[in-house]
């Protein structure tokens, strides 16, 4: 031995510098672990709760068991080619029992270690869950139309708007950001929400898809850690006319094209223009094109176009505008004016 080599005072060993790799390893705990660890699952939606925050769990429970018990295990940072092994069993229904074995080198000695974490749990009604349950809701969207009923396409659209920035949000993280309800009644259709930001996103999102406004009535609802309370009712009006409607006004027959961004935009199914206006337009309601029937047409003669009527199966000839290109044999759409006793192509 070289008089200059370094020793181990404890074994008598060549070291580097004070203690050797062997009875440093020794000196350290490089493992410890809580024997205990209670977990808390809503038996609702099955989201867990880690101090006082839940959070959404989609994981299977033998890997959520696999994670508790590698949490419940620490190891020391100077650890490497670290491997472990879980076994578990259940000693009673709330109770899992795991065995954690664990192989390592530490300053380049192997070391290895067993030990046992029971898991509890717990069941808890989570936060969502028991606002949910207790009706809890923040603002209601109201459904309504100008001068009529929504229709069921309307109602239907509302409903999947609103489910679908509902489930947007759970995703992001809102978990308080719920549909409490929806309610068809007489007028139209109420979506019962538990957040002001979900309420915004639904009543604008509606209005941008179905045309119309929104209006906000708050309603003060008390006082929550100091700060007011408001419930919000946002009436979501839609338009006189919806997307597809066909009216007539002097004569001359419109289809409305689209009813957003507070202007209507409306087709003029003679000379093929659009037109673009911040009032209604008045007139007379012939129907909407979602229901419109079909017909071929047999011929074309200049601005005539002979149908089969697809009730009668009378020939019907009918004003062909420039707007709409078809050719014999072609399928036309069309709808009724009862009132004229005329048929209007609409594509």
């Amino acid at each position: 031995m070289d008089i200059k080599q370094n020793i181990c005072p404890k074994c008598g060993e060549p070291s580097e510098e004070g203690l050797c790799n062997k009875c440093k390893a020794e000196e350290v705990d490089w493992i410890t672990f809580d024997a205990r660890v209670q977990c808390i699952h809503c038996p609702t939606c099955g989201s867990l709760r880690h101090q006082n925050t839940w959070t959404d769990c989609e994981i299977d429970r033998d890997k959520l068991i696999e994670e508790i018990a590698l949490d419940a295990v620490h190891i020391h940072d100077d650890v490497r080619d670290l491997k472990v092994e879980l076994s578990s069993y259940d000693p009673s229904p709330n109770r899992t029992s795991v065995r954690v074995d664990v192989h390592a080198k530490l300053y380049g000695v192997p070391v290895e270690s067993s030990c046992r974490v029971l898991i509890l749990w717990s069941k808890e009604q989570c936060d969502r869950c028991s606002r949910y349950s207790g009706g809890y809701y923040a603002g209601t969207i109201q459904l309504r139309a100008e001068g009529r009923k929504p229709d069921e396409y309307e109602k239907e659209r509302a409903i999947e708007i609103a489910n679908r920035h509902e489930n947007e949000l759970q995703e992001m993280g809102e978990r308080l950001s719920f549909i409490t309800s929806t309610d068809e009644i007489k007028e139209g259709i109420d979506i019962v929400i538990s957040s002001h930001n979900l309420g915004e996103l639904i009543s604008r999102s509606i209005i941008k898809e179905l045309g119309g406004k929104v209006t906000r009535h708050p309603k003060l609802a008390g006082q929550k850690n100091g700060r007011t309370v408001y419930r919000m009712t946002y009436l979501v009006r839609l338009p006189r006319y919806q997307k597809g409607d066909v009216f007539e006004d002097k004569g001359r027959y419109y289809e409305i094209r689209g009813t957003d961004a507070n202007v209507i935009r409306y087709f003029d199914l003679q000379d093929g223009s659009l037109k673009i206006s911040k009032e209604e337009p008045a007139g007379r309601m012939i129907g909407n094109v979602k229901n419109s029937e079909s017909a071929y047409v047999n011929y074309i003669n200049s601005d005539i176009a002979g149908i089969l009527d697809p009730k009668t199966y009378e020939n019907k000839e009918c004003i062909l505008y420039p707007w709409l290109e078809v050719l014999e044999g072609e399928e036309v759409r069309f709808l009724r004016d009862s009132d004229k006793d005329r048929i209007i192509f609409v594509g």
